[in-house]
């Protein structure tokens, strides 16, 4: 009636997410989402010593699948955007899970390194792309209170996946070949599509409630009444065309909005966010070769990333129930900016580690500082610019790091080959990961907080400075009492509401048509104080 059509090209109007419900089983669907989007690239490089001997290449040459994997899921993240904000997540998850899953079992039968980067690498990972990217964007709608929590439980399918996705390939690998085992791969990424398929849009379920709500209303309305039914189907069909010939014409879609780099805390987020990612991922990828090189066994060389992976599991759903509490929750940034600068420390104080022991300990505090990072890098951004810009921004943000990605671990390797050298690598790695910490802290409290201190200036001083929510509560209350003083009692409770939701609707959308504020005649019986009729709506849709 009064909502924005979205099949008409305007925004839907946004409705109250669940916290729960059919929410866990998104969060589900998420959670092996990003652990087949984090841990695959990884769990791969099982296969590469039969690759090289197959194809004849060396080891920097294989590794291309893995960087290939990864710079499909963060470079794609515009593409990404503009296919959701067309189509939706939910079909560009199913497609993205055929593609991940096509690209596997294609490589089986590739004859060469060329056509493994075309298929495992490109076709596989633009098919995580198209997964990893909507499932967080599908948790932020299904979730707000609890959604710390949730991007934290979510965030736990990476070192989860990591762990069970490795010795699984190890064990296909022996006793299929990389062939079967790419194969059967191929088989697990249709996993995806089942995660696509519950990724169920929020709005589904409003429109059948107000859908059918409607119906009742003019069922009833339909009834001969003596002469009011003619007089009120008359009153409707006026009513109906009105509103075609108030129609604006059809607005084309934002496929990405730009609007966000407005946004002072997405700017302040994504250059801190770009120097994290330079030095983040460099300490786990050298770590094995520099406890080889300090006289560690290769077997208990290996185990350390064990560990980091078992204290990731638990660290990152721990630090989103931390980030959900009430006091902690307004300052989410600072906690992330907290875990940041944990995490170079970290990186900072292990440089020097020369036996096991240290690289054990280093291990252990690396991997509760992991977790926080990866716990609530998603939650801050969805804090910053909101649940309808987060699809556009998420992409922006992946591609800025997709470039990092690309700067921070190969500039590394080379430095490790130019110097000889692990413990420069470390100081350098930590001091990026500080760098990105100091900088988040000190800049939203100097270029946000500051503004914040400013009141905003008082829009409607005569309203009693009640919320919007308490003038629509009141104003439905009072929809039905004037509905039990003049109308049957047929017609009383549930039509009250059905009315006061369609006059609240009616009022808002002339109110978006004229730019004008509430209307303010004596004759109005909805939406006097309170010009939100979207929050009228989302009460009662509950």
């Amino acid at each position: 009636m009064g909502r924005p059509d979205p099949e008409e090209g305007q925004l839907p109007a946004p409705v109250k997410p669940p916290d729960g419900g059919w929410g866990w089983i998104v969060l589900l669907g998420c959670f092996v989402i990003t652990g087949f989007s984090y841990a695959f690239p990884k769990a791969v490089s099982v296969y590469f010593k039969e690759l090289m001997k197959d194809f004849h290449v060396g080891y920097s040459d294989t590794a291309w699948i893995s960087s290939i994997m990864l710079a499909m899921l963060y470079g794609t993240g515009p593409v990404c955007s503009i296919m959701v904000n067309q189509f939706g997540c939910r079909p560009v998850m199913l497609i993205g899970g055929l593609l991940a899953s096509a690209g596997m079992i294609l490589a089986s039968f590739t004859t060469n390194i060329i056509e493994l980067y075309l298929t495992a690498g490109v076709l596989t990972g633009l098919g995580m792309a198209l997964n990893f990217q909507p499932s967080l964007i599908m948790l932020g709608t299904y979730f707000d209170k609890r959604r710390p929590l949730a991007n934290g439980l979510a965030a736990a399918g990476s070192p989860v996946f990591l762990s069970s996705l490795s010795p699984l390939g190890q064990v296909l690998l022996e006793k299929f070949g990389w062939r079967g085992g790419f194969l059967i791969m191929g088989g697990l990424l249709l996993n995806c599509c089942t995660c696509g398929a519950v990724m169920r849009p929020l709005d589904m379920g409003m429109k059948r409630k107000m859908g059918k709500a409607q119906d009742k209303y003019e069922a009833k309305e339909m009834l001969p009444i003596g002469g009011k039914s003619e007089e009120g189907i008359s009153t409707t069909d006026g009513t109906k065309k009105g509103k075609k010939a108030k129609k604006k014409p059809k607005k084309g879609k934002k496929l990405l909005d730009f609007s966000i780099f407005s946004n002072r805390g997405f700017i302040i987020y994504t250059i801190s966010k770009f120097i994290l990612v330079l030095g983040l991922f460099v300490p786990p990828i050298l770590l094995v070769n520099y406890a080889k090189d300090t006289g560690v066994p290769d077997t208990e060389a290996a185990f350390l990333l064990s560990i980091i992976g078992f204290i990731d599991i638990f660290a990152r759903p721990a630090c989103g129930m931390v980030a959900g509490l009430k006091w902690v929750r307004p300052h989410v940034a600072y906690l992330f900016s907290f875990s940041m600068l944990f995490n170079g420390l970290t990186d900072i104080c292990s440089a020097r580690a020369s036996n096991y022991t240290g690289l054990v300990i280093f291990c252990v505090f690396f991997g509760i500082s992991y977790g926080m990072v990866g716990a609530l890098q998603f939650e801050v951004l969805m804090a910053i610019v909101g649940s309808q810009k987060f699809s556009s921004a998420i992409g922006l943000v992946l591609l800025i790091e997709a470039f990092a990605v690309l700067i921070g671990p190969p500039s590394a390797g080379r430095l490790v080959d130019a110097l000889k050298n692990y413990e420069v690598i470390f100081y350098l790695a930590g001091s990026e990961v500080v760098l990105s910490a100091l900088f988040l802290g000190v800049a939203s409290y100097c270029c946000l907080n500051r503004g914040k201190k400013e009141p905003p200036p008082e829009n409607n001083p005569s309203a009693g400075g009640g919320s919007d929510t308490e003038e629509a509560e009141s104003d439905v209350q009072e929809a039905e009492e004037h509905s039990s003083d003049n109308h049957q009692p047929a017609h009383s409770t549930d039509n009250a509401v059905v009315v006061a939701n369609e006059e609240a609707n009616h009022v808002a959308e002339e109110q978006r048509g004229e730019g004008g504020g509430c209307p303010a005649g004596d004759g109005e019986v909805l939406a006097r104080d309170g010009c939100n009729a979207d929050q009228m709506v989302e009460r009662d849709s509950f």
